[in-house]
């Protein structure tokens, strides 16, 4: 085993990737070796027996079931699962295969100490054993933070037998941009606990990005491309997520041939992970992105210019009705299949964000990416982002919508939505990007996902197939994970102040006063903001470029607060005032230090103001009171933030490093985080794109070596113009920002100091919650 769990990539039996074309699409053609039948789930570890029941009407995920037929599986996966979810408990619980059980479907019963857990799969399973720790035992295992040391140690009994069912087949989750907000260098490990958090929530089918460049850079190299020429063309692991999107190339790399083997190896134990679990893994699937100069290399090729995204020269778009591209596909599936086996759902968005057509029939395109998918998968399904104006109606009138799955990233955002209208009945997944850009704001339009679900659900003509988890980043708001997959299980109606009662109760390990107090304020603040115009909440001035006027970090963010200032405010006394007995936890410690961080970011946009009216009162005394405070603020905010290890920037610059061989490498991995962070891309997507501080966030390191020092040069620049009596200097910003993402400081990855008493000095500082907004 190599560093951060990785192991040399192992190729499967059959290397179809030295095969001629010809010889590839007659293979791709049928069931690939090794596949389940069309439709018939994940391809491992299942033996099928068969019952007498009839085959349900929706579709189910990973495709349709075989009429009358019913899995048994493998527990292995999924007890191994429970054991690292719950080390000091697991062996209390007994899981039990359930081949009669209706399609994703689990029941809990069982006595004080000895718990059984029925399912339909090994997800499902845990799904169940989630349901039992949320709803019985009381505690939490969230995304991040948990209150397992509550745990008594004999588990309660289950009052009375329990059984449930998804409300939908489809319980999507990862959005698109995940590997590259969350963290494009994690170990392993890493994206093992991340599967199993999703499955102890409900999900069933999981994005897999992780090593996506290899099986381009295998089948290019049949099309005219050396090596190095595709090892200039595939961007650093950190900006992947948008040359899968066809937005860039290039950008972060070169990528070494080392590299994109130790992650597809790792992108393939993810989806071997996911199918032990009767998970289903979304491969990228193949639209026709290719590199510069493909129609010359390759008669009878027909290629479009994407034009400009963001500051960006996008790729070329192969015309999927052109003779080639239906080769290059199958090469394309036969090199994924290599590494990391078959699916039966594929992700694909073409034209995304204002991609060109040119002269291309849409309908015709859509319906050969289609078709090229199902020679290669037949029956897979394709998972298409709702986005924007996509998919478009001339897309979805060329293809099959049966085999289609559109996950609605626009759910929680606008009103008036008729989806079944919009999309001509299409299948489609109620989706939330609560997230942009990995952002650490608390809050979501919880209240518009329990108002539009049901009825959506329920209505007549309903295409509703389930939920789609999408937030740009993962690991943040652990409430709003909880209730967003929540959805999916519960068939009444969710109350939403009961709910978030019960979380406050079970995050904690047991019922406080003043922790549901917290979470109250929470609720009626950050988590009911509404839909209209935006899907998540306000960001820090303190991370926004530097300006008197600044009313936001990102370009694309909400401009002013979407809820009352002072709900987090009261929130963060009364979590300084829960039980110290419940203060031990990695859930109150994470949930203190995430509210005293967003108590001062809030508080930043009261601060900024009057700083400004001091400057243009040319009153120097009273302005420099005010960056004064300003920046005690600031270091207040790194102090509290490095004592979670959730806000380290530490963690992520050193999970980078450890991919690179020399350091030369090294520092070109620590430079694709930074600049994702930073400035995005070059000076035209920064300032051009607009794309500098989209990913902003309050991180330890960040704050102090970045943020606190670009506003202290701003303010010195102020106050110099006051003293002086003249316009203040000029800043390039985007030097400033630049020469900090070609720096290789080091940082800690481990969190030090007392959050409590960290969280308290923050509270001793900022105005009464009364004085709040």
């Amino acid at each position: 085993m190599t560093r951060s769990g990785r192991r040399p990539i192992t190729p499967r039996p059959l290397a179809l990737a030295a095969l001629p074309a010809a010889l590839l699409s007659l293979i791709c053609a049928g069931p690939a070796p090794g596949a389940t039948a069309p439709g018939a789930g994940s391809p491992a570890r299942a033996d099928v027996t068969t019952d007498a029941r009839p085959a349900p009407r929706a579709l189910a995920p990973g495709g349709p079931r075989s009429p009358g037929r019913a899995r048994t599986f493998d527990v292995a996966p999924a007890r191994a699962a429970l054991e690292r979810l719950l080390p000091r408990h697991w062996r209390q619980f007994t899981l039990v295969p359930d081949a009669g059980a209706g399609a994703d479907t689990f029941a809990v019963s069982g006595t004080a100490g000895a718990i059984t857990v029925r399912g339909s799969t090994g997800a499902t399973l845990l799904t169940g054993v989630g349901w039992y720790l949320q709803h019985v035992a009381g505690v939490d295992i969230g995304w991040p933070g948990d209150s397992l040391g509550m745990l008594p140690a004999r588990l309660p009994a289950v009052p009375s037998p329990v059984t449930r069912s998804a409300q939908g087949p489809h319980r999507y989750a990862l959005n698109d941009t995940d590997d590259g907000y969350s963290g494009p260098y994690r170990s392993f490990e890493e994206h093992q606990r991340q599967i199993d958090l999703l499955a102890l929530h409900g999900i069933n089918e999981v994005f897999v990005q992780v090593g996506a460049e290899y099986p381009y850079y295998r089948a290019l190299q049949g099309f005219g491309y050396s090596a190095e020429e595709l090892r200039q063309w595939i961007p650093g692991p950190g900006h992947q997520s948008w040359w899968l999107l066809q937005n860039l190339s290039g950008f972060g790399g070169p990528v070494t041939e080392r590299l994109m083997r130790e992650r597809a190896e790792l992108g393939g134990r993810i989806a071997e992970q996911l199918r032990g679990l009767g998970m289903t893994p979304v491969l990228p699937g193949y639209f026709g992105t290719v590199p510069p100069g493909f129609a010359a290399r390759n008669p009878g090729a027909a290629t479009v210019a994407q034009g400009d995204w963001a500051g960006f020269d996008r790729p070329d778009w192969l015309d999927p009705a052109s003779p080639v591209f239906g080769k290059l596909a199958a090469a394309y599936y036969a090199e994924q299949r290599a590494v990391f086996g078959d699916s039966t759902m594929y992700r694909m968005s073409p034209l995304h964000e204002g991609g060109k057509t040119g002269s291309v029939d849409v309908g015709a395109a859509a319906g050969a990416i289609q078709g090229a998918l199902h020679a290669a998968h037949p029956g897979a399904l394709w998972a298409v982002l709702g986005w924007q104006d996509d998919p478009t109606a001339e897309l979805l009138a060329g293809v099959d919508t049966s085999g289609l799955l559109i996950l609605d990233g626009l759910s929680d955002r606008y009103n008036r939505l008729d989806r079944e209208t919009r999309w001509g009945g299409a299948p489609y997944a109620m989706g939330t990007i609560y997230n942009f850009g990995g952002h650490t704001t608390i809050g979501a339009n919880s209240s518009v996902w329990i108002e539009r679900f049901g009825p959506w659900r329920d209505k007549a003509n309903s295409a509703l197939a389930g939920i789609a988890y999408l937030p740009e980043a993962t690991g943040t708001n652990p409430a709003a994970f909880d209730l967003f997959t929540d959805l999916a299980w519960e068939r009444g109606p969710i109350d939403q102040r009961t709910w978030f009662a019960g979380f406050a109760a079970r995050r904690y390990g047991r019922p406080d006063a003043e922790a549901a107090a917290a979470w109250e304020e929470l609720r009626k603040g950050p988590y009911s903001t509404s839909s209209g115009l935006w899907s998540e909440s306000q960001d820090s001035l303190f991370t926004a470029r530097p300006s008197l006027t600044a009313a936001g970090a990102a370009y694309w963010s909400p401009k002013s607060m979407r809820y009352p200032s002072g709900s987090v405010r009261r929130a963060l006394d009364h979590l300084l005032k829960v039980d110290p007995a419940l203060r031990g936890s990695s859930a109150y410690r994470f949930d203190l230090v995430d509210t005293a961080r967003q108590a001062l970011a809030n508080h930043s946009r009261v601060l900024l103001p009057k700083i400004k009216a001091a400057y243009e009162a040319k009153d120097l005394t009273r302005f420099r009171a005010l960056t004064a405070e300003w920046q005690e603020g600031m270091r207040k905010l790194d102090a509290v933030t490095g004592s979670d290890p959730a806000f380290l920037l530490g963690s992520r610059l050193s999970g980078a490093r450890s991919w690179g061989a020399d350091r030369a490498e090294q520092d070109r991995y620590e430079y694709d985080v930074r600049s994702l962070l930073s400035v995005w891309g070059r000076r035209s997507t920064s300032e051009g794109g607009f794309l500098h501080d989209y990913a902003n966030r309050e991180w330890s390191g960040l704050i102090s070596e970045l943020y606190a020092p670009r506003w202290a040069r701003y303010f010195a620049s102020l106050d110099e113009a006051l003293a002086g009596g003249a316009a203040p200097r000029e800043i390039d910003w985007h030097a400033f920002e630049a020469e900090w993402a070609g720096r290789t400081t080091r940082h800690p990855n481990r969190p030090s100091g007392d959050p409590y008493r960290l969280a308290a000095e923050v509270a001793a500082a900022l105005p009464s919650a009364a004085a709040a907004r």
